[in-house]
């Protein structure tokens, strides 16, 4: 007779020991990131941070959560995983700090379907190095393994962000007004929004992630297009001090024209002068390949531009002095103006060469 079959839950596909080694492999990058704040390690049932200890006196609380969307696949196709956890917490903090808020601590959520200690390490890795630049501690998260839910090789990331603003420096846009400077950071890349479209030019292109890269001969194509977002906290919060900014706009899903008139009351309208800076070149080729329209560029991508910073004018160049002196490369965009009748949130005006059009900039306006 035969014996019955014992299973065990390796049997299914999932692998516990791999998971324990996981965490016991990224503690290290997780101590990494403590921040005044922290009160407990990483591997309890949950996390706990002290508002007080941070340095708080009235704060408000402000939390985000997003993902990296189909830049994953470029990571796993050309089996470059560092970098896209920089990614993860930086769709997270930025979104934070348009707010005013400080980040003070963030928890993420990996899912695969067969666990790599290798690619798993190389993933949390990343989120520590973005927490580090963001000086946001890694206090948790879950590493979830999930056979016939993801086939073998394939993950995806999601990522949860808490931060904090005392009450009166909450960031509204309310008190945006006619003659405030429009301000522009420069953004590392085509960041984490657009790529489902990316990717289909990159297939149409015949080209592989391993090619060399057409628009920088001294990458990859692959690793190129996995640039990390840029993390914009550290030198925000130094402008923050300066009491001069009054809105702040991160460039994501929507792409340019979308993300401003977010932060705008309904009277006023953002004038954008579209020759103050190029199209980088990874965007001048996305635009070339996919015979891009203006509009479908400006709702799809950041187009250079990573953050939009609304100032008084009487404090837009010390706001600027201060970016620069941070590390960022920064653009005089525009001004915000009173709005007439049946006028768009946006418009966008200038040299239409700057980004290799011939099309009239009025053409990339939007309500």
């Amino acid at each position: 007779m035969n014996e019955k079959k014992s299973y065990t839950y390796k049997d299914a596909g999932v692998d516990i020991d791999a998971g324990n080694d996981l965490v016991e492999a990224i503690k290290p990058a997780a101590a990494s990131t403590k921040r005044p704040g922290c009160t407990s390690g990483l591997g309890g049932f949950g996390a706990l941070f002290d508002l007080k200890a941070a340095g708080y006196t009235d704060p408000i609380l402000v939390s985000g959560t997003d993902g990296v969307g189909t830049k994953l696949k470029v990571a796993i196709e050309s089996g470059n995983h560092d970098t896209v956890g920089i990614d993860l917490v930086a769709m997270c903090v930025n979104d934070l700090i348009v707010q005013g808020a400080e980040p003070l601590f963030f928890l993420d959520y990996f899912a695969t379907g067969h666990l790599s200690v290798e690619a798993g390490g190389a993933i949390i890795n990343g989120i520590a190095e973005g927490c580090r630049q963001a000086n946001t501690a890694l206090i948790g998260g879950e590493t979830a393994e999930m056979p016939g839910m993801y086939k073998d090789g394939d993950y995806d990331l999601a990522g949860f962000c808490v931060g904090a603003v005392d009450r009166d420096n909450i960031l509204t846009g309310e008190n945006v007004s006619t003659g405030d400077v429009l301000i522009g950071l420069a953004s590392s890349g085509v960041h984490s929004n657009g790529f489902s479209l990316v990717r289909r030019l990159v297939e149409d292109s015949v080209l592989s992630y391993d090619d060399p890269c057409p628009f920088d001969g001294d990458k990859s194509f692959g690793t190129a297009l996995l640039e990390p977002t840029r993390i914009y906290v550290k030198s925000t919060l130094a402008a923050l001090k300066s009491g001069h900014i009054k809105a702040i706009s991160h460039i994501t899903g929507g792409g340019f024209v979308e993300n401003i008139p977010r932060i705008l009351p309904e009277n006023v309208s953002a004038h954008v002068d579209a020759s103050q800076w190029h199209l980088p070149p990874v965007f001048d080729w996305l635009r070339e390949a996919g015979n891009l329209e203006p509009l479908e560029m400006a709702k799809t991508f950041n187009c250079g531009i990573g953050l939009v910073v609304i100032a008084s004018a009487d404090g837009a160049d010390e706001t600027r002095k201060i970016f620069q002196q941070m590390g960022e490369t920064v653009y005089s965009l525009g001004h915000v103006v009173k709005k007439s009748a049946n006028e768009p949130a946006t418009v966008v005006t200038g040299s239409a060469g700057s980004w290799g059009y011939a099309t009239p900039w009025q053409a990339i306006s939007t309500n």
